[in-house]
C-alpha cells in the first residue's frame, strides 16, 4: 500500500527536543512548572491577549470560559452551528441550551444578522425569556469571522464573546490576532492544528482575574490549604510542563508553519485555476478586505452542476483509492442527531456547504513526490 498522505499530520521543528530534555533534566514532568509558564507568557505576547492559561484541550477552554460566564442549566448559549462538535459540546456539560447560528458566505462563519434573530427569539421565548449567556463564534478553517460585527451586536444586547480560535492561530484582521477580540478567547493545540502539543488548548482574555480563576479551577480547585480542601467542584485541565515544552519549540516556526499553510493554498489555487479552460469551477475561499488567513486547512467547493457533474465525494473517494486523505467540510451541528433538537436560526448556508465542501490535504510537511501523487488525482478527475 502507498504510503498516507494525511490531511494535517503534526510536523516538528526540531526545539521540541531541547524543551522536553530541559524537563527530564530538572525532574519537571509534573503537571506544571516553568515551560507552562512560558508557554503561555509566549501565546500572550504573540495574540495580543493580555494573558493565558494552557489547558488539556480546546474543549476545557470553552467549558472553562462557560463556568467563568456562570453559565448554567436553562441558560442560553449562541452558537455557530458549521463548527466540529467540541464548540458546542460543553455548553450541554453547563446543562444549557445551545442555540445555533447559521453561517454567512463570505467567511463561511457566524451570520451577524442570524445572530440577531437568535438573541431577539431568546428574549421574547415564551417558554423561558432570557437573554444568553454567551456568543460563540468559530475563525473556521483559519478564516476570520466578521467579529466587528459579532462584536457590535454583541455590545448592543451586553452578551460576552467567546471566541473560538481553536483553528485560527496566527489568522488577524486589521492585523488585530484572532482570539482577542472577545471576554474570551481560546485555541487548540491537538495533532492536526498549525501547531501542536499533541492535545493542549489556551483560554485567553484581557482580564487577569479570570484568567487566575480558570487556572486555580483547572487544577482541581484546590483551596490555599496546608491539607486538601475544596470548596467548589475543580477539575483536571492544566497542560503539563513536557507539552508545554512542546508547544515552546512550536512557537519558534510559527511564522514558518503559517508561510507554509498559505503556500499550499496558493498551489492548489493554481491548479484549480487551469482547469478552468477545460470547463470546471471549483470555488475556494477567498479573504475579505482586512482579512489574513493561515490557512489551517485548504478547502474547496464543487458544485457538480459547474464541473461537468463531478461531486465533491467524485474526489474524495478518488484521493482515498490513492491512500489521500480529505475530508468533507463540518457537517452543522443543527443537523447533527444529538443536537436536532435544538434552536437553529439560518437560511440553508451550512448545510450548501457541507453538501458540496471538502478539505484538502494540507500539511507542512507534505514532500515533491506526495504533491505529484495529489496533482496526478486531480489530473484524473478533472480531465
Amino acid at each position: 500500500m502507498k504510503k498516507k498522505i494525511y490531511l494535517s499530520s503534526p510536523h516538528m521543528g526540531g526545539k521540541e527536543q531541547d524543551y522536553i530534555k530541559s524537563a527530564f533534566d530538572t525532574n519537571w514532568i509534573a503537571p506544571l512548572g516553568p515551560h507552562v509558564s512560558a508557554f503561555e507568557k509566549e501565546l500572550s505576547k504573540y495574540t495580543g491577549a493580555a494573558h493565558a492559561a494552557v489547558l488539556s484541550s480546546g474543549t476545557s477552554a470553552i467549558h472553562l470560559a462557560l463556568i467563568l460566564l456562570d453559565v448554567k442549566p436553562k441558560d442560553y448559549v449562541i452558537c455557530q452551528s458549521f463548527t466540529f462538535s467540541a464548540t458546542a459540546n460543553p455548553i450541554t456539560y453547563q446543562g444549557a441550551t445551545p442555540v445555533f447560528v447559521d453561517s454567512e458566505k463570505e467567511t463561511w462563519n457566524m451570520c451577524p444578522k442570524q445572530l440577531e434573530k437568535a438573541i431577539k427569539h431568546c428574549l421574547s421565548d415564551k417558554k423561558n425569556p432570557k437573554k444568553p449567556k454567551a456568543i460563540i463564534p468559530v475563525h473556521l478553517y483559519g478564516m476570520p469571522a466578521k467579529i466587528d460585527k459579532i462584536m457590535a451586536i454583541a455590545e448592543k444586547y451586553d452578551i460576552p464573546v467567546i471566541e473560538d480560535a481553536a483553528e485560527s492561530l496566527g489568522s488577524s484582521i486589521d492585523e488585530k490576532q484572532t482570539g482577542s477580540f472577545g471576554k474570551f478567547g481560546i485555541l487548540s493545540f491537538n495533532g492536526n492544528k498549525i501547531i501542536t502539543t499533541s492535545g493542549g488548548g489556551a483560554l485567553l482574555s484581557d482580564d487577569g482575574e479570570m484568567i487566575k480563576k480558570a487556572r486555580f479551577l483547572a487544577t482541581q480547585a484546590r483551596d490555599e490549604a496546608p491539607h486538601y480542601q475544596h470548596s467548589q467542584i475543580g477539575y483536571n485541565y492544566r497542560m503539563s510542563n513536557v507539552l508545554a515544552g512542546i508547544g515552546l519549540g512550536q512557537m519558534k516556526v510559527l511564522k514558518k508553519r503559517i508561510a507554509e499553510r498559505r503556500k499550499n493554498f496558493e498551489r492548489y489555487q493554481d491548479l484549480f485555476e487551469s482547469k478552468k479552460a477545460l470547463g470546471y469551477n471549483v470555488e475556494m475561499l477567498e479573504e475579505p478586505k482586512g482579512s489574513f488567513c493561515n490557512r489551517w486547512l485548504t478547502t474547496v467547493l464543487i458544485n457538480p452542476k459547474k464541473n461537468k457533474g463531478i461531486t465533491r465525494d467524485t474526489l474524495r473517494l478518488a484521493f482515498e483509492s490513492e491512500n489521500i486523505e480529505s475530508r468533507p467540510l463540518w457537517k452543522p451541528m443543527h443537523m447533527q442527531p444529538v443536537f436536532e433538537k435544538y434552536p437553529f436560526f439560518g437560511d440553508g448556508t451550512s448545510e450548501k456547504l457541507f453538501e458540496i465542501g471538502l478539505c484538502l490535504p494540507s500539511g507542512t510537511n507534505m514532500t515533491e513526490k506526495d504533491w505529484d501523487r495529489i496533482e496526478k488525482v486531480l489530473n484524473e478527475v478533472f480531465i
